[in-house]
């Protein structure tokens, strides 16, 4: 058998009584036109080994395969999908890897060979976190190139916001400052299995070679969470547990003390994290 000869998507989620679980952040996509899409947007895979989360029934995985992924890692902790996805290895022998885990507890690299990319439909529930991780490493450039990734529409504008907007905080300045992010497909509700409420985006980010701007990574988040985590406040206040002379720290970078979060760019920020090393 080949990946064209595999049954449709419905054919497999009825046969092996896959219904999509809310409890797993589960919202299957069924197009294989829209899987395939959405597999184009990580690039030429030719060359990569690719790493999926959240297969399920493994519409995502038959695209990336299909578009020529040398190789695919797919993780899954729900063991329902197992025999789906262990069809699609045979339908494509040497190409993939099933690994029944949950993606938060397993080091992908053991069964990974770069150069490497992550393409995922992304579960609700795990999708920001794994993001976090994936842009906070210990060390840059990550394991990855790039990430293809659906996200709810709202955590997408979330992370290509820019400063005065309501979704501009820490996921958007965790992207940009060593990445180059955007949304580049949006879907329905209605192209999914269940329709979830709300509609979604994938969003492709590149890593850079090194940060737009030096800062120590770890400071720059402290940072940053504490400025968001008030972001009502003016930063003078949402900051003063970070040091006694706070204010004179923000003029030092170029901020005003009554500025607030929203208002701040990459750069003052990064620039803040270089006061607080002082």
């Amino acid at each position: 058998m080949n990946l064209n000869a595999l049954p449709p998507l419905r054919q497999v989620i009825a046969e092996h009584d896959l219904a999509a679980r809310k409890s797993l952040g589960q919202n299957f996509l069924l197009d294989l036109n829209l899987t395939a899409k959405i597999a184009r947007q990580a690039g030429d895979l030719s060359q990569c080994d690719v790493l999926e989360i959240g297969p399920g029934p493994g519409g995502l995985t038959r695209g990336l395969l299909a578009e020529g992924a040398r190789r695919v890692l797919a993780v899954e902790k729900d063991t329902r999908c197992l025999p789906a996805l262990e069809q699609i290895a045979e339908a494509a022998p040497g190409r993939l890897q099933v690994i029944n885990a949950d993606a938060l507890e397993l080091d992908p690299l053991t069964y990974l060979t770069p150069p490497i990319r992550v393409a995922a439909n992304l579960p609700y529930n795990i999708g920001t976190e794994l993001l976090v991780r994936w842009l906070t490493p210990p060390q840059w450039p990550p394991f990855w190139q790039s990430l293809t990734l659906m996200f709810q529409r709202e955590v997408a504008e979330r992370i290509i916001a820019r400063p005065g907007s309501k979704a501009y905080g820490r996921l958007a300045l965790l992207a940009g400052w060593r990445c180059e992010a955007r949304i580049v497909m949006n879907l329905p509700p209605e192209a999914f299995t269940p329709p979830p409420k709300v509609s979604s985006a994938v969003v492709h980010l590149t890593a850079l070679q090194g940060p737009r701007y030096p800062a120590d990574a770890k400071t720059l988040e402290m940072v940053v969470a504490r400025a968001f985590n008030q972001r009502r406040k003016m930063l003078r206040a949402a900051l003063k547990g970070l040091a006694p002379d706070i204010e004179d720290r923000l003029i030092a970078a170029g901020i005003k003390p009554t500025d607030r979060a929203e208002t701040v760019e990459l750069e003052q920020f990064c620039a803040l994290a270089r006061q607080m090393q002082n």
